[in-house]
């Protein structure tokens, strides 16, 4: 049987394989802001620029000022948003994951989601599960851009770096990859917001604007 061309896929969740921050958790934040920080807005484009740099924690934190006991008001109001608004899979990426898995291959998740809302946005746009996932759950030095999820990934699966491919649309996952010696493809499709798709661009050999384009280096030009 044909093998994949990595043994592993390593998917970042939002923005990646589901249209989530559009649909789910930038209207979730406004609804945060809007208790927390009257007055206080952020636009789509400037969310994505957020999330891309310097990130959702400092932004929070540093940008806005916010306290430990905000921190955990704005969880509470993105668990109880994100329960009855489930995102929908990009129809590439879903081809993508069933062939990966058909043909003996691994898929784990590293994202800033929890790990009950990648498994439930999965089972919710039948998809197979996740072989690992390592979420938002995780303490804060071994989320994202740390290589500590890469590595437990490389250990608990027999794998070397050039056998795995870090799929991600910001940075973080960009970082992770490189300090771990990852394989990274951009994954672009999500939005056009100029700064971020020149950085992904200039810096990363695998840019790629359609899944499609990750599926021929995935699987062949037959993908």
């Amino acid at each position: 049987m044909k093998q994949p061309n990595y043994k592993c896929l390593v998917l970042d969740h939002d923005d990646t394989v589901m249209d989530s921050t559009a649909h789910v958790h930038w209207p979730a934040f406004l609804v945060a802001l809007d208790e927390l920080r009257p007055g206080t807005t952020i636009t789509l484009e400037d969310y994505f620029r957020m999330n891309f740099h310097p990130g959702f924690l400092e932004y929070c934190t540093k940008t806005l000022g916010f306290t430990d006991r905000d921190m955990d008001r704005e969880l509470e109001i993105w668990k109880t948003y994100v329960k009855d608004h489930v995102p929908t899979v990009y129809p590439g990426m879903a081809r993508i994951i069933r062939r990966q898995k058909a043909l003996g291959g691994l898929v784990c998740v590293v994202s800033h989601s929890f790990d009950f809302n990648i498994r439930r946005d999965y089972e919710a746009n039948g998809l197979p599960q996740p072989d690992a996932i390592y979420g938002w759950e995780l303490p804060v030095e071994r989320r994202k851009p740390d290589p500590w999820a890469l590595e437990q990934i490389m250990e608990r699966f027999g794998l070397s770096p050039s056998e795995l491919l870090m799929v991600d649309d910001l940075k973080p996952g960009y970082d992770m990859a490189r300090a771990a010696g990852v394989p990274f493809a951009a994954a672009c499709w999500a939005y056009d917001v100029p700064e971020i798709r020149s950085f992904l661009e200039q810096n990363c050999e695998r840019a790629y604007t359609d899944p499609a384009q990750l599926e021929t280096l995935l699987f062949g030009e037959d993908g």
